[in-house]
């Protein structure tokens, strides 16, 4: 077993498509097949479940998956580290696979901005992800921080920093009768004919407690796992969505969207980077989570 097959599978594991692997690895099609098929021989079990395309990994490729990640992880953490030492690197350098909830994606970039400016040679992969996703993905090494509600469900035991503040408004059409208001109930806006995340979002359940506490329960006409769908369906079907007050400006001026303030209760969460505690924490890790303490 080498390093190699454990990046094929990984990026197989990734792109579920062995042609889109190969070509991430740099390889043809038959070398990352080939390596992997190695593997599976050298572990003595099947890895993955094989027909005319990509079908999945099985149970027992599914566990060497996660020792693949923690082991490549590790390798990224030691090559960093041994190259700063041996003084071949006067930059930091790396890529970051950051899992980020939906609502927070408008804002991961004044992270990455401020990594930037200290480290401009680190890049980034964003995934959106809902925060359970997170926790699983930072359990199995697939990514390396996550940007998450830091106190609404707690995430106990992870290495945790405050971004900012969440609050919540009711972003209704330009010509909607509350549009021009300083403020709205949530009793109120339960009647309005909403567009809400799904449930299975954090965000959704927040949203969820904060209707229970003002005593309504609104019936959604709509709901999606996409934020800009949310804004979309505010736009061209006249509906109304409950988000984070800072979308009314993160993506540039909303033309045809205003954004209400909710109240009654007034909701505040706060949202923060994450990472697994390792003994040490990798390079790039730590410098990340320098960078977002610089902007709380």
């Amino acid at each position: 077993m080498d390093i190699r097959q454990l990046q094929y599978l990984a990026a197989l594991a990734r792109e579920k498509h062995f042609t889109r692997a190969a070509a991430a690895c740099n390889v043809s099609q038959p070398t990352l097949s080939g390596r992997i098929r190695q593997l599976e021989q050298e572990l003595g079990v099947p890895i993955v479940e094989r027909g005319q395309r990509y079908i999945g990994l099985t149970p027992e490729g599914e566990r060497v998956l996660t020792w693949a990640h923690l082991i490549l992880d590790n390798w990224n953490s030691l090559q960093g580290e041994l190259s700063q030492i041996k003084g071949k690197s006067k930059e930091l350098v790396g890529r970051i696979i950051l899992g980020v909830i939906p609502s927070a994606l408008p804002m991961v970039s004044r992270l990455t901005q401020a990594m930037n400016a200290k480290h401009p040679s680190v890049d980034f992969t964003v995934l959106s992800h809902s925060s359970e996703e997170i926790i699983r993905a930072l359990n199995d090494f697939s990514i390396d921080a996550g940007i998450t509600y830091l106190d609404n469900e707690p995430v106990k035991g992870l290495l945790a920093t405050e971004l900012y503040r969440e609050n919540y408004a009711l972003f209704v059409p330009k010509g909607h009768a509350l549009a021009s208001s300083t403020s709205v109930t949530w009793a109120a806006a339960a009647q309005e004919p909403l567009c809400l995340l799904t449930p299975n979002m954090q965000n959704r359940r927040i949203i969820d407690r904060a209707f229970h506490e003002a005593k309504v329960k609104p019936s959604p006409r709509l709901e999606t796992n996409s934020i800009m769908n949310l804004l979309a369906s505010v736009r061209s079907m006249n509906l109304c969505a409950i988000m984070p007050g800072y979308f009314e400006n993160a993506l540039g001026p909303l033309e045809g969207v205003a954004a209400v303030p909710l109240v009654d209760p007034v909701v505040s969460h706060s949202v923060g980077l994450v990472a697994m505690p390792r003994d040490p924490v990798p390079t790039l890790t730590a410098m990340l989570f320098a960078a977002a303490k610089t902007l709380a």
